[in-house]
């Protein structure tokens, strides 16, 4: 690993964050403009992310599918306000074999299109409702300005998409979605977003309804983490999905979609790290804690051994434990500052000294924790005190950046108010929910409409840019955004 330095937040977060994403072996620059090699300790973390919300999914009783990533491309043209979204993303294949293609082929932007012509093969009858299916696949969208996991010419996601008797159904299928990105953004990557629905200007093309959760950066912007989308009948439209009801007659399914990706990854980094890099939560971390051997020789050989059989003991209390003993040329003090790097929570140092004492000294990635830096534990105790202290770094970072988010979270009423507040965070304010008016306040202060949130107190009035009434009943959260 290079001693180049990490540029700080503060001076370029830009800068800083490709500097994070790089020496902590995340992830590298793809050969083709736009798309990204993600390193082994940057798909640890996505994998963690996965399983959980894979066995959520599961759990609600859907099914994982495997779609091909090659779409015909009269598929997309059925849904004219969904083709009319996606064209300047897509990836076309026009030749194969040698020869020129037929029908062009669309690399895979999304599945709504494919899934709806197999839908409507599987899709009889109302007995044959809830369809509930899911993909864990990758996506190309042709990005104008690429930034590593946040905006990749090509990415990893989940997308789930079902179908239903009613729009009832499929409302609460919507929902359901939305609230389960909330609890795992919350609950493993430590993200306090806020959930809410998309002005009628930021849907996704072809959605009824399409919700969202926003999370905020620690430079203030807002990113989008995960979307859920109430499509009605749209697609089952376009790709005749139908059933037969209790008394024979046709009708037409309603149908979901939803998804979260790999730019949650990026989203962890932005929210968490600092300017000595990554700062993991601990149910996201490959390693929870990392275990440094010190010493030369036959102590090095003793503390070695020692570690690994305290890591042993940890691993079996359920903690995702590694030993660095393969890097023998390296200083320990070298190793200490590349576990900070990599985020790892709690970093244990094992020397002569300590295996003498009985005790191993551990090391928290934020030492401002509860006002603690180091300090010595009890080998023999470590398996036992460990665990509750993940727990309570997990909730630390939760509790760190709600309170950051809520600092840079204001009310706005004037337009001077409002701008300057999307200048370092988010405005809540009310709005005339004109497409139009949108453009103009993007245009102005490069801030749109994030979500109307579903938990705000009813409120009306004037919009704060043009002046019109209010449409949505309650104040609208602004931010720039990733």
């Amino acid at each position: 690993m290079s001693e180049k330095s990490v540029t700080p937040m503060s001076e370029d977060f830009s800068a800083w964050y490709n500097d994070i994403v790089v020496r902590a072996e995340l992830v590298e620059r793809g050969p083709v403009r736009g798309t990204m090699v993600i390193r082994p300790y940057g798909y640890r973390v996505w994998e963690s992310l996965q399983a959980d919300l894979d066995a959520r999914i599961k759990a609600a009783g859907h099914g994982n599918v495997a779609f091909p990533s090659l779409i015909p491309q009269s598929y997309l043209q059925r849904e004219a306000e969904h083709v009319e979204g996606f064209s300047p993303e897509l990836a076309v294949v026009t030749h194969a074999g040698g020869k020129e293609l037929e029908e062009p082929l669309v690399v895979r932007p999304t599945s709504e299109t494919v899934f709806g012509e197999y839908m409507a093969k599987w899709i009889d009858s109302h007995r044959d409702l809830p369809l509930l299916l899911n993909q864990w696949a990758n996506v190309v969208r042709w990005e104008m300005r690429p930034r590593l996991f946040l905006r990749t010419t090509e990415f990893l996601w989940q997308e789930g998409h079902t179908a239903h008797v009613d729009e009832a159904d499929a409302m609460r299928e919507t929902m359901w979605a939305l609230d389960t990105y909330t609890a795992v953004a919350r609950e493993i990557a430590a993200i306090p977003v806020v959930p809410g629905e998309k002005t009628p200007g930021e849907r996704f093309a072809g959605a009824v309804r399409t919700y969202t959760v926003e999370g905020m950066m620690r430079d203030g912007r807002a990113l989008q983490s995960g979307t859920s989308h109430y499509l009605g009948t749209n697609f089952a439209k376009a790709f005749e999905i139908q059933y037969q009801d209790n008394a024979g007659a046709l009708q037409l399914a309603h149908t979901t979609s939803w998804g979260m990706s790999t730019r949650m990854v990026g989203g962890v980094i932005m929210t968490h790290g600092d300017d000595k890099g990554l700062v993991l939560p601990p149910r996201l971390a490959p390693y929870q804690v990392v275990i440094v051997p010190i010493g030369r020789n036959e102590l090095l050989e003793r503390t070695t051994a020692a570690a690994n059989e305290l890591a042993g003991r940890l691993r079996a209390a359920g903690v995702r434990t590694h030993v660095d003993d393969n890097r023998p040329q390296l200083s320990p003090g070298f190793k200490f500052n590349d576990w900070e790097m990599r985020g790892v929570p709690v970093r244990l140092e094992l020397g002569p000294r300590d295996l003498e004492g009985g005790v191993v000294t551990l090391a928290r990635r934020l030492p401002t924790f509860e006002g603690q830096g180091k300090e010595q534990v009890p080998i023999d105790q470590a398996p036992d005190v460990i665990p509750g202290i993940l727990e309570d770094f997990q909730a630390f970072l939760l509790h760190r950046a709600e309170t950051f988010r809520d600092e840079h979270t204001a009310d706005a009423d004037s337009w001077d108010e409002f701008a300057a507040q999307v200048a370092t965070g988010w405005a809540r304010s009310l709005h005339c929910g004109q497409s139009s008016c949108e453009d103009e306040i993007k245009a102005d202060t490069a801030a749109t409409p994030r979500c109307i949130p579903s938990e705000a107190p009813a409120e009306s009035g004037p919009c704060v840019r043009c002046g019109l009434p209010s449409a949505y009943g309650k104040r609208v959260i602004f931010g720039r955004a990733y």
